[in-house]
């Protein structure tokens, strides 16, 4: 990961991260219709946080929405190039995305995986996040399967 650097996106990245999003989440076909976004989506999201990228000699590889919430943070939409998984891009990110909530004061973060996806609540007790309620699936996604979302916190202090 010797080229490896993480920075703050911009509108002239949406293009490649609504494609990066899109073919990370396609594993989820399974269980929801359509793609996972699309760029007015993402254009939407540098309204209320940041996308913090990881490139790889230039090419984006990861990308991470970062949200500041007062005294807690959110993070969703982590996506790594399929291609380029368990290579610890995705945790890089997240190592990133909690440096910065911290550094701004907050003391937790928040993220929302989906239930159906076991192996994501594991990766998330790996890096330190507990179990901390559940919450309802967005009405507006079509969902093939019943699902909801398994709420997970860090304590950031």
């Amino acid at each position: 990961m010797s080229g490896m650097e993480v920075r703050l996106a911009n509108e002239a990245d949406v293009l490649q991260i609504v494609a990066l999003v899109n073919l990370a989440f396609r594993v989820e076909s399974f269980m929801v219709y359509g793609d996972r976004t699309s760029g007015p989506h993402i254009s939407a999201m540098f309204q209320t946080g940041t996308i913090l990228l990881a490139e790889d000699f230039g090419q984006i590889v990861g990308a991470l929405y970062l949200e500041l919430r007062a005294e807690r943070a959110y993070f969703g939409l982590l996506s790594v190039q399929p291609s380029r998984q368990r290579e610890g891009i995705g945790q890089m990110l997240v190592g990133e995305a909690e440096r910065r909530a911290a550094g701004a004061g907050c003391i937790a973060m928040d993220i929302f995986a989906v239930n159906v996806r076991p192996e994501l609540i594991s990766i998330y007790q790996r890096l330190g996040y507990a179990e901390s309620g559940t919450a309802p699936f967005p009405a507006n996604v079509r969902t093939k399967i019943p699902c909801h979302f398994v709420k997970m916190s860090k304590d950031l202090g």
